[in-house]
């Protein structure tokens, strides 16, 4: 009875000839991958078939074998591309799913492919060949969004708006200038993508199971025909890093981080209390109880959406923590984490670049900007709250006060204007002498909105003129 069961358990597996029993069906469900590594069969095969390749001219397996099974392996690509293929739960995983559909069409040939390696190298060359290729996919969706943010930001570059800190008005800046720090955001981002990139794009193939393999392969070759710019060159390390998983899942969460600092400010400024900006219907729902609603759904998703690719990483950290060397069936746990962070991370992208874009023109259709901006309801709130106390106190400098005494003297002004219910441009000439003397007429110059943004005329001040270089030099 045991005999029998192994040998049927043998057709659906390619280990089964130490076992004395199948595995339990609930096993299969728990331990099976397939559910969701499926979407690595691509580079399985592509991997596969470069491996078979390097076989071929090492002499390990014969040239008619490699043809067979690249032709099978191609076949098979057709079949998981048009959604014909057949994934088995009993084949556990991607891998012997691929397999089993390659030996059935050609034979023999098709036992050969797995010479000289081993799941756990395949497995990790499969992850870093989809991931290298999602990564690139990021730079770019970076990228357009930080075009989107550049076009916004050329279109406001003297737009004025109260610059923040403690969520309190602090100082005028211009809204172009605001959104160039997000675009320095993810210039950092971008950086970060790049330096992941060159340590994804290590080869695993040929460390096998966890040692090597004894027969004279040629990793260099691999390595070359799959577009990766050396090997791992631990058999160990190669087997059971997943660091380049919670690089790139370290990065994304960076990404998510600064998208939802900008979140939150969408959402505050559309409110009516701010209503700075009115984003587009398209982003917004509204309420099933309250007519009147219109709801900024997007930032909120991308704010809420931050914590879930956060929990991504601490997973993916907490995964690899405790494990010793080299592979553990723990690291089948990395990919939906993973695939998740990469989904998510890519739509998000995708739809900030949207929403943050300008009226274009498709097809002779003109496509709604992703949010309107208040310009006047943005020059009122900078002209409250006393934004240009600073520049009061630099005139004072200027004009020889120690810059303590001038910051003493203007806060002495501004508790006067508050009691007033005035700003300090309000104030007559003769208040304002009676905090400092050496204020004189023009003063008034200095505490206007333009002046203050025009005095800041440095490399990353606000000043329009400098803004408006900003752009040129992120457009290069």
């Amino acid at each position: 009875m045991t005999q029998k069961l192994s040998a049927l358990n043998k057709k659906d597996t390619s280990w089964s000839g130490r076992f004395n029993e199948p595995v339990a069906e609930l096993v299969k469900k728990y331990t099976a991958s397939v559910g969701f590594d499926y979407r690595l069969a691509i580079y399985d095969i592509q991997g596969s078939i470069a491996h078979a390749q390097m076989l071929s001219e090492q002499c390990i397996i014969s040239h008619e074998d490699c043809t067979a099974i690249e032709a099978g392996l191609l076949d098979i690509k057709e079949e998981i591309n048009a959604g014909k293929f057949d994934w088995q739960l009993n084949l556990e995983d991607v891998h012997l799913n691929i397999e089993k559909r390659l030996t059935d069409k050609i034979g023999d040939a098709g036992k050969r492919l797995h010479t000289g390696r081993s799941r756990n190298d395949q497995v990790a060359t499969d992850v870093r060949l989809w991931l290298r290729d999602v990564t690139l996919q990021v730079i770019e969706g970076l990228s357009r969004l930080q075009a989107s943010l550049l076009d916004l930001a050329e279109a406001h570059f003297d737009t004025v708006m109260p610059g923040f800190t403690h969520l309190q008005v602090a100082q005028p800046i211009t809204f172009g200038h605001h959104l160039m720090a997000y675009v320095e955001m993810l210039k950092r981002d971008v950086a970060r993508f790049q330096d992941c990139y060159k340590r994804i794009n290590r080869l695993p193939l040929g460390a096998a199971a966890l040692a090597g393999t004894s027969y004279p392969i040629n990793r260099e070759r691999v390595a070359e025909k799959l577009g990766f710019d050396g090997v791992c060159e631990n058999s160990l390390d190669a087997v059971s890093d997943r660091d380049f998983a919670i690089e790139f899942t370290f990065a994304s969460s960076m990404v998510m981080m600064h998208l939802s600092r900008f979140s939150e400010e969408l959402i505050l400024w559309s409110s009516p209390r701010f209503a700075f900006i009115d984003i587009a219907d398209r982003f917004c729902t509204g309420s099933s109880i309250m007519p009147q609603k219109k709801n900024p759904d997007v930032p909120e998703l991308v704010r809420g959406k931050t914590g879930r690719v956060y929990g991504h990483l601490t997973a993916l950290l907490t995964l690899m923590k405790a494990q010793p060397l080299a592979y553990n069936k723990d690291n089948q746990e990395d990919k939906e984490p993973l695939f998740d962070t990469a989904d998510t991370l890519l739509v998000t992208l995708e739809i900030y670049a949207d929403m943050l874009r300008l009226p274009v023109i498709e097809n002779g259709v003109v496509i709604k900007a992703g949010f309107t901006v208040n310009k006047e309801n943005m020059r009122q709130a900078a002209s409250e709250g006393f934004a240009t106390a600073t520049d009061l106190a630099d005139y004072l400098t200027k004009k020889g006060m120690p810059f303590r005494d001038a910051h003493e003297a203007v806060a002495l002004a501004v508790r006067y204007a508050v009691d007033q219910r005035l700003e300090l441009s309000n104030l007559p000439l003769a208040t304002l002498q009676q905090f400092a003397p050496e204020i004189a007429e023009d003063v008034f110059s200095v505490l206007t909105l333009e002046g203050s943004l025009n005095s800041r005329n440095h490399i990353g001040g606000t000043a329009p003129s400098q803004v408006k270089a900003a752009i040129a030099r992120a457009r290069k």
